[in-house]
């Protein structure tokens, strides 16, 4: 599979099509048995309380994962994101209701790069909060 999205097409300031991730307890508990991360505070209220958040909180590779999707479903390809980091700038807080967290997404290409390779800076919140800072990906395009 290839980039679906071209070089050519693109400049610096081009948007991405911005997406909303919806995170809740179960989503949280399905994520710590495929990672292995079984820390309390992604699923123990009292626990996460005991310690100083506010609530039970996402992993954080979790809302980085969330976050690259962005990049990934614009680029048509996986494979194409050469390089990515993040900043856990805040943590995403998953109340324990039907509603859960929203953890909402937007990109943008912030510079075009040697090789047909571009850096997509990303913006990521949660209940009006910024929860990824320095979130940056450089892409292979077609």
């Amino acid at each position: 599979m290839t980039a679906r999205i071209s070089y050519a097409d693109v400049e610096v300031g081009t948007e991405l099509p911005a997406q909303s991730f919806t995170v809740n307890r179960a989503t949280l508990v399905q994520y710590a048995g495929a990672s292995g991360d079984f820390n309390p505070i992604h699923w123990n209220e009292k626990f996460a309380v005991e310690v100083g958040l506010p609530d039970v909180i996402a992993h954080g590779m979790f809302t980085m994962a969330e976050a690259i999707r962005v990049v990934t479903d614009w680029v048509g390809d996986p494979g194409a994101v050469i390089e990515y980091g993040v900043r856990f700038t805040k943590p995403v807080v998953v109340p324990n209701d039907d509603k859960g967290a929203v953890i909402e997404v937007s990109g943008k290409v912030g510079a075009l790069l040697e090789e047909g390779r571009v850096r997509v800076d990303l913006t990521a919140t949660s209940g009006g909060t910024k929860v990824l800072g320095m979130s940056r990906a450089v892409v292979q395009l077609g």
